[in-house]
């Protein structure tokens, strides 16, 4: 096998998961994750992950936020992080030769952040221009309303931001207590794809991140139970009306979550060519933007179908998502509808893994939750082993119109 299809792992002395693949090339990619994020935040530190986030770049006890951000800007690099409702992630994209520089980069904001009195009040403002800006935005907004719908009373309802009103008031002692309650090493993963050796990343994790300790609170996460399907239609001032159906799905590691990808991906994934897209955007022009996702969590998952339509259109567009279904849970798919969906989706996975950076963060997610780490080909041999039979199960299991939630931002009709 190929160095570059094989995905090295190693522990270091004080918990820190290392993850790494060779890749040949000028370029690498690195990233931390975190196994905190919005859903470990009590009811009162909503946003303070998502809030952590923006301030580990502003300042440590070797570094202003200047050098922080020219770091590797700088020599032509490129510096992010996000936040979910699970984890937070900082990540970057470098020539190789700046690899160890990008490593002590990260040991530092994660482990070293002061949290300035002074940036933590200009940030704030950043963060509610972002709250107020997704609200103008309901496209965006509906999304994190409708999670709210499905997982209502439970943490994962939640938006990531925050409330004003909570962001307004955090101080930094709230921000180093959820910092050092969270950010232990053993809940982290430090991943690499890049043209070095594993034995030489090793290395460099061992210089950079191995001395690092923490005494986080034990880990724990209340479950989610699921809530009883239900409706809402909220009057909006928009034109358009947005549209979300959806429900539960599987969790992570369900061994069923590969069959529920390429479901999806048939019914309304990127490609033009989803039953979505051609039976109701194309054929009957109802649908501005039409699409459908699968979001797996640690202990559930849901899915979404999502469109933008014409007030006029709304129920009919809805109609027509059931039809389609329906049809899924009632039509087997034929020998070559199944052949040209895999083929579909294997061309995708490899297309968007191709600067190598979706493949960091996929390995580094799983990271958390598989101790072996499927690479692309292992991926593609259980892709291959699908039948029409398993999508059809699938189909009656998940998309039963009786589990379906609905939310609807209704436009104004002219």
């Amino acid at each position: 096998m190929s160095d570059e299809k094989i995905i090295s792992q190693a522990i270091l002395s004080n918990g820190i998961k290392v993850i790494h693949r060779h890749r040949a090339g000028e370029l690498s990619h690195l990233a931390l994750m975190v196994n905190a994020g919005m859903r470990d935040e009590k009811e009162d530190e909503n946003g303070l992950a998502h809030f952590i986030e923006h301030l580990v770049f502003k300042g440590t006890k070797r570094r202003k936020a200047y050098h922080i951000l020219s770091c590797l800007e700088n020599v032509g690099g490129e510096l992010n992080a996000f936040t979910t409702k699970e984890e937070t992630c900082i990540h970057a994209s470098f020539l190789k030769e700046h690899i160890s520089k990008a490593m002590d980069l990260f040991a530092d904001v994660i482990f070293n952040s002061t949290f300035p009195e002074n940036e933590m009040e200009k940030e704030k403002e950043v963060i509610l221009d972002e709250i107020n800006s997704y609200r103008d935005t309901p496209a965006d907004e509906i999304f994190d309303e409708f999670e709210n719908l499905i997982y209502r009373g439970h943490q994962l309802g939640r938006n990531i931001l925050g409330t004003i009103d909570l962001v307004e008031k955090y101080t930094r002692n709230d921000i180093v207590k959820f910092r050092n309650q969270h950010y232990a090493p053993d809940r982290m993963v430090l991943a690499c794809i890049g043209n070095i050796s594993f034995a030489d990343f090793l290395k460099l994790a061992n210089k950079y991140f191995a001395d690092y300790q923490g005494d986080a609170l034990p880990f724990e996460r209340v479950p989610f139970v699921a809530n009883t399907p239900t409706a809402r239609i909220e009057e909006r001032k928009n034109h358009l009306t947005h549209v979300i159906m959806g429900g539960l799905a599987y969790k992570y590691t369900d061994e069923r979550k590969l069959k529920l990808i390429l479901l999806n991906n048939i019914l309304g994934g990127p490609g033009m060519n989803t039953r979505l897209n051609l039976n109701i955007r194309e054929k009957y022009g109802f649908a501005y933007t039409i699409e459908s996702q699968y979001n797996a969590y640690s202990d559930t998952g849901n899915y979404t179908i999502y469109m933008g339509v014409d007030p006029h259109s709304q129920e009919r567009s809805i109609e027509l998502v059931y039809k389609e279904l329906n049809k899924l849970m009632t039509q087997k798919l034929g020998t070559l509808q199944l052949s040209n969906a895999k083929k579909q989706l294997i061309g995708q996975v490899a297309l968007s893994n191709e600067s190598g950076m979706n493949d960091l963060l996929s390995m580094v997610r799983a990271g958390f939750f598989e101790e072996h780490i499927e690479t692309l080909p292992e991926t593609i041999a259980k892709l291959e082993k699908i039948t029409s039979g398993d999508l059809l199960e699938i189909a009656n299991d998940i998309y039963d119109k009786n589990k379906v939630n609905l939310l609807i931002f209704k436009g104004q009709d002219d």
